[in-house]
């Protein structure tokens, strides 16, 4: 399939109608269905699959991120053994990530794609039917519309094999504005842009991880959050942003544990994901110094509460 920069473009016109649906929800009625969740990595916690889950029933949180390597490993009765777990503690799988190196040279994509079939189907004997990756918003040698094919040919090939497992494959797409002008040329970087993407792929299993501090950086709103189905919403990651630095200035990997600073409007983004009736993990990935450098305990126990403290401003 060939895509030239005016099919790229032109396509929006047809994927998506942005802020049409926000009179057909009773916001002040809804009820969350999204869980919080721990993604450990994401927040400088090192420890195996059993630990984050001990450590996820400790500190208060709903569900818990599975590794697919570690399931990989595991046979059917220590999986089933996990999974029983799992459910004893109260809690319940977030979510996956693509365990596939898409955006680097084809053996190294060939190769993790060979391996994806047996952790796709390890994951779904655990009971996990959630997978994201993000993508890149720059690249050195390839244009926008060669970028834009070549992610379209490798993750359809990724989604049809997740599809075959019974699981979706969410796409972050990321709005920092430093990062995008960092490499000779830009690439996705906004909703209506990953919509498109998922259209050219055209597999049926794809939706979006939607990120606040992208949606932030991307000048997006809560309606446009509104135009989307609770099905297109594979994941959630939930940030605020450092007082007094510009939108168009903000550092990737400089952000905040939610709802610390006010800077991002957290409160019209959960309470958009409550109106669609999301109903996936909601984690914190900050990429933050502090955090990283507190012990596991302290680390998750700061995350719970942070992402709880957001949560109350749309509970009450």
């Amino acid at each position: 399939m060939k895509f030239t920069r005016r099919d790229v473009l032109a396509a929006s016109a047809g994927l998506f109608s942005m802020a049409t649906c926000s009179s057909a929800f009773a916001s002040t009625e809804a009820k969350r269905k999204f869980t919080v969740d721990l993604r450990w990595g994401s927040i400088g916690v090192k420890a195996n699959q059993n630990e984050a889950i001990e450590l996820a029933a400790k500190h208060g949180f709903e569900s818990v991120a599975a590794s697919p390597q570690e399931l990989e490993k595991l046979s059917d009765a220590q999986s089933e053994a996990l999974v029983g777990t799992l459910k004893e503690k109260g809690l319940v799988w977030g979510s996956s990530g693509l365990p596939v190196d898409f955006r680097k040279d084809d053996a190294t994509f060939k190769r993790d794609l060979g391996a994806l079939p047996a952790q796709a189907a390890a994951l779904r004997r655990a009971g996990v039917d959630r997978m994201g990756t993000w993508i890149r918003p720059c690249h050195d040698d390839l244009t926008y519309v060669a970028n834009f094919k070549q992610h379209a040919d490798r993750l359809r090939q990724c989604a049809k094999i997740l599809k075959d497992h019974g699981l979706r494959l969410g796409l972050e797409y990321v709005g920092t504005a430093t990062l995008r002008n960092s490499k000779r040329f830009p690439f996705i970087h906004t909703m209506r842009e990953t919509a498109e993407l998922h259209s050219a792929i055209g597999v049926d299993n794809m939706g979006f991880v939607l990120d606040s501090w992208h949606w932030y950086t991307a000048g997006e709103t809560a309606d446009d959050i509104r135009s989307l189905n609770a099905n297109q919403i594979v994941g959630c990651d939930l940030n605020d942003a450092p007082k007094d630095v510009p939108v168009d200035q903000q550092i990737d990997n400089r952000r905040e544990l939610p709802a610390a600073t006010g800077v991002i409007d957290v409160k019209s983004f959960l309470q958009a994901l409550i109106d669609v009736g999301y109903d996936g993990p909601v984690r914190a990935e900050p990429f933050n110094q502090a955090l990283n450098q507190m012990d596991n305990d302290d680390a998750c126990e700061a995350t719970s509460k942070a992402i709880r403290k957001a949560i109350a401003l749309v509970e009450g």
